[in-house]
């Protein structure tokens, strides 16, 4: 089996799972290249996984001409099985290489159908993506297969490199820092849980506007921004809870992530989260933009031993039972073998 993965992403939880799948298809004998964007931070953590390309595709730019010609040399010398490309630039740069099998893979609902003319197949996270898709039109292949994570436990960061005090409530969101992610409602929830500290990790074009509301609000000395992390599991495993605060989520990574640290979980009733979670069993609920119900959410959380538990063992079952790494693996491996992920 060889697989051509086409990545033209940066960061965010669509990079974390090309990362995680890249990894767990290595681990089971497939073959594989990668072409990505230069200088990602993520590169090696899959260059041990088979020959990395790095171009850059413009619409209306020479590169794209350049990485067109590259392209074919890629093709021809390597001969991929299956050509998967990671959401909608990469699709637009599909080869209509009528000897692999080409599939598409959609992180997020997507506007129009455009960029898929040479896909076979869509892949997409949710229900609800399927359903939009088909909404537009699509009469192709259509299959569904969530995410998984690679969260193990891992050595905690020191909370004194994060000015922290050691017995505080610590919560921790990450993600790209765009409005959608709901970091701003994160933040007013803060303010309303006694001694409670926010770790935010990220980036993103709202940093500023967040840090802006940080001090608006007063909460210079309990919020902090430590950046884009690669080892984000080492800041999980020094926090206290996980909260998922985004408007608009179609099933991204963040939504396992705690659970698999082993961290309790607050979310929004966002798309993806309220597809896979279930409120009170592995995941404490609230409505989007909600940021006083957050905050309750939290502090219970905080006060509540026996609670926390029951989250963690509910996030732990779900895991194990809907969404592990061999599952969802085995899934991708059957649609690159026969077109289908049905068992």
């Amino acid at each position: 089996m060889k697989v051509l993965h086409i990545h033209f992403g940066k960061e965010g939880g669509a990079e974390r799972f090309f990362v995680n799948l890249v990894n767990a298809l290595h681990d089971r004998g497939v073959e594989q290249r990668m072409l990505i964007r230069p200088d990602r931070s993520w590169r090696a953590e899959i260059e041990g996984c088979g020959k990395v390309y790095e171009g850059v595709f413009r619409r209306i730019s020479l590169s794209r001409f350049l990485l067109s010609a590259r392209m074919h040399m890629i093709l021809r010398d390597f001969q991929p099985d299956v050509i998967m490309s990671w959401q909608l630039r990469a699709s637009r740069f599909m080869p209509n290489y009528r000897k692999a099998r080409r599939i598409s893979r959609l992180g997020d609902y997507p506007e129009h159908l455009g960029y898929y003319t040479n896909s076979e197949i869509l892949v997409c996270l949710t229900p609800d993506i399927a359903a939009k898709v088909r909404e537009f039109g699509w009469t192709r292949a259509i299959e569904i297969i969530p995410n998984f994570t690679r969260a193990v436990p891992a050595p905690a960061v020191s909370r004194q490199e994060l000015q922290t005090p050691e017995d505080a409530f610590v919560v921790l969101g990450m993600g790209r820092f765009v409005k959608r992610k709901g970091f701003d409602t994160l933040i007013r929830s803060i303010a309303g849980v006694a001694g409670a500290y926010l770790w935010l990790l990220g980036d993103g074009p709202e940093r500023e506007n967040l840090k802006a509301l940080v001090d608006d609000l007063g909460l210079q000395d309990r919020v902090r921004f430590p950046g884009w992390q690669t080892d984000a599991y080492s800041y999980l495993a020094a926090a206290d809870a996980f909260a998922i605060t985004s408007l608009h989520e179609p099933l991204g990574n963040v939504c396992f992530e705690g659970w698999g640290a082993g961290k309790p979980t607050v979310s929004s009733r966002a798309e993806g989260p309220s597809w896979v979670m279930t409120d009170e069993e592995d995941a404490l609920m609230f409505d989007r933009g909600d940021a006083d119900g957050l905050a309750a959410a939290l502090s219970r959380i905080r006060d509540d031993a026996g609670l926390r538990q029951r989250l963690v063992e509910g996030g732990r079952r779900k895991l194990e039972q809907r969404f592990s790494e061999e599952a969802i693996t085995q899934t991708y491996l059957r649609l690159f073998r026969t077109g289908s992920s049905a068992p």
